[in-house]
């Protein structure tokens, strides 16, 4: 979905990188989740069980909508909290996504396209300076760094979270030493799937879940479950807004994640 704005004197186009959440998916969800509608029909009588009012005050016996949801906080599209991927970094306590600081979470923004790249492939730091030559860009801090895979066309598809290609801990390394604090990817994870991890022979537990394991030691944050890289239309020269919701001590928060593009 793409809209025009003007903020501040200027046209933008806003460029919307966020998977819509749906109980269609839940099923083979690998984080399942289930969103319960209270419709305008049904509501007057689960209020009056609840809250005691009479069904009879609404006017024509239509209440309000609402909706009761059940899901992990990595569902859906989200950003990570160094908390995610163990309780320190280099020795101090983790940040929990409402420490998660906001200059984080909007910036200049690139797009690396490996959406040619196998599923379960291992993006190496090469990998990465290849694209940034490609794209004629040199990274600066705070700079988010989006990965295509184009695997959210097949969100909708059990199985999905098979099919990427994911970033190596030398990869994530090599983004993170140049100041780089989110990363973000249209997949279910930044590291390969779990099956690819599990079936190669040439691991070994050092290199499970590496990417995300290196923010044991180098801060950093990570957005999942992101649409649409594919729709921007040139890989610099635009801001990203990843603002995750601020719960309590949590690991993760949903992130409705856009890209502001100035035409």
């Amino acid at each position: 979905m793409t809209e025009t704005v003007f903020i501040a004197g200027r046209e933008l186009r806003v460029l919307d990188l966020s998977d819509r959440l749906e109980n269609a998916t839940a099923d083979f969800e690998p984080t399942p989740h289930h969103i319960g509608y209270l419709t305008p029909e049904n509501s007057p009588s689960v209020v009056k069980e609840k809250r005691g009012i009479p069904t009879d005050v609404w006017p024509n016996g239509l209440g309000w909508s609402s909706e009761i949801t059940t899901m992990p906080t990595h569902s859906g599209t989200h950003v990570d909290a160094p908390s995610h991927y163990g309780p320190r970094v280099d020795g101090k306590p983790a940040r929990t996504i409402d420490e998660v600081p906001l200059r984080w979470c909007m910036s200049d923004g690139l797009v690396l396209d490996f959406s040619s790249f196998a599923p379960g492939y291992g993006i190496t730091a090469t990998d990465i300076e290849n694209k940034l030559a490609e794209i004629e860009y040199s990274l600066k801090p705070f700079d988010i760094v989006l990965i295509r895979t184009d695997v959210s066309r097949r969100f909708k598809e059990p199985g999905y979270e098979n099919l990427h290609p994911g970033l190596t801990r030398a990869a994530t390394e090599y983004l993170v030493d140049r100041g780089v604090k989110l990363i973000g990817i249209d997949a279910w994870g930044l590291d390969r799937p779990f099956e690819a991890m599990l079936a190669d022979p040439r691991d070994s537990p050092s290199h499970f879940w590496e990417a995300h394991l290196l923010g044991r030691e180098k801060e950093y944050c990570q957005i999942e479950k992101l649409c649409n890289l594919a729709d921007i239309p040139r890989p610099s020269g635009f801001t990203v807004l990843a603002l995750p919701i601020k719960l309590a001590d949590a690991s993760a928060g949903w992130s409705r994640v856009v890209a502001l593009i100035d035409d």
